[in-house]
C-alpha cells in the first residue's frame, strides 16, 4: 500500500482547487441571463432554503449574481495573467539573451513600472483604453508581467552560464535555437506557476478597479460592482449583499494561491521523495 505523502497531497489540493474554479466559471455561463431577472415580489430577502444568499433591492438572487460575477473574474484572470505571464517570458528573455543595451531599456522598464503605484497605473491604462472588459484587461495584464518577467531573466542569465549551453554555442548554434531548444524546457515549469499565481492579484485588482467605478460597466453582474452597489444598503441591515460575494471572491483568490504552490510542489524534483 502506497504511503500519503506530500505529492499525494499537492495532488489532491491542485486537482480540488481546479474543479472548483471549473465548476463556478461553467456555472456562471450558465446563469449569465438568470443574473439579470428583476422580481420585486421577492426584493430584499434575507438568506434562506429558497435564495442561498438572498436577494437585492431589484429581487435578483444574490447567489445566481456572485457565481456570474466570480466567474467573470476568472476569466478576466485567466486571459490577463496569460498575456502578461507570456509578456513576462519574452521580455525577460529578451533582457538576458539580446545584449546589454536591451538589457538596459527592459530592466529600466521594469523599474518604471514598479516605481508608480499599482493601482493607480492599473486605472490609467485600464481608462485609456475605454474601461469595460477590453480596457480590464489590457490594464491587468500591463501591470503584472513585471515580477515574472525578473525572474525570467535571472534564470536565463544563470542557464547562459550552464556548460551545455557553453557547449551549443561552440558548436555554432544560433542565439534564438538555444533559447527555443535548451532553455525554454528548463523555463516552463517558472513560466506555469508565475501565470497561475498571476491569477489572484489579476482577480482582486479587477474587483478593486471595478468597485472604484473605473472597471467594468455597471450593468455587467461583477463581483466589484455588486460590493460597491451594497455598500449603500449596509446601514439598513442588509449584510447578506455584501457577505457571501466577498467570501467567495476570498475563496476563489485562495484556491487560485493552493492551485499554484501545489503545482510549484509537483514540479520541484526535490519534493519527489517527500
Amino acid at each position: 500500500m502506497r504511503r500519503w505523502n506530500g505529492r499525494m497531497t499537492a495532488v489532491v489540493l491542485f486537482a480540488a482547487a481546479v474543479i472548483f474554479l471549473a465548476a463556478v466559471t461553467a456555472a456562471g455561463f450558465g446563469f449569465s441571463e438568470e443574473a439579470l431577472v428583476t422580481d420585486f415580489s421577492r426584493k430584499n430577502l434575507e438568506p434562506g432554503g429558497a435564495y442561498l444568499f438572498g436577494t437585492d433591492w431589484l429581487g435578483r438572487d444574490m447567489f445566481v449574481r456572485t457565481l456570474t460575477g466570480l466567474s467573470m473574474s476568472i476569466r478576466i484572470g485567466l486571459l490577463s495573467a496569460g498575456v502578461s505571464s507570456v509578456l513576462a517570458m519574452l521580455l525577460g528573455t529578451m533582457a538576458a539573451v539580446m545584449g546589454k543595451t536591451v538589457d538596459s531599456v527592459i530592466t529600466w522598464v521594469i523599474d518604471l513600472i514598479m516605481g508608480i503605484p499599482h493601482i493607480l497605473l492599473l486605472i490609467l491604462i485600464s481608462y485609456a483604453c475605454g474601461k469595460g472588459f477590453k480596457g480590464v484587461v489590457i490594464g491587468v495584464a500591463l501591470t503584472h508581467w513585471t515580477s515574472l518577467a525578473r525572474l525570467i531573466r535571472g534564470e536565463v542569465l544563470q542557464l547562459k552560464e550552464a556548460l551545455y549551453i557553453r557547449m551549443a554555442q561552440k558548436l555554432g548554434m544560433s542565439r534564438w535555437k538555444i533559447v527555443w531548444k535548451h532553455m525554454l524546457p528548463h523555463l516552463f515549469p517558472q513560466f506555469l506557476v508565475g501565470l497561475i499565481l498571476t491569477f489572484p492579484h489579476a482577480i482582486l485588482h479587477e474587483a478593486s478597479i471595478t468597485f472604484l467605478g473605473f472597471g467594468l460597466p455597471p450593468e455587467q453582474p461583477a463581483i466589484g460592482i455588486i460590493l460597491s452597489e451594497s455598500m449603500q444598503y449596509l446601514a439598513m441591515g442588509r449584510w447578506w449583499l455584501a457577505l457571501f460575494p466577498g467570501l467567495l471572491l476570498v475563496l476563489t483568490v485562495i484556491l487560485f494561491d493552493v492551485a499554484g504552490e501545489s503545482l510549484q510542489k509537483l514540479l520541484d524534483p526535490g519534493s519527489a521523495h517527500k
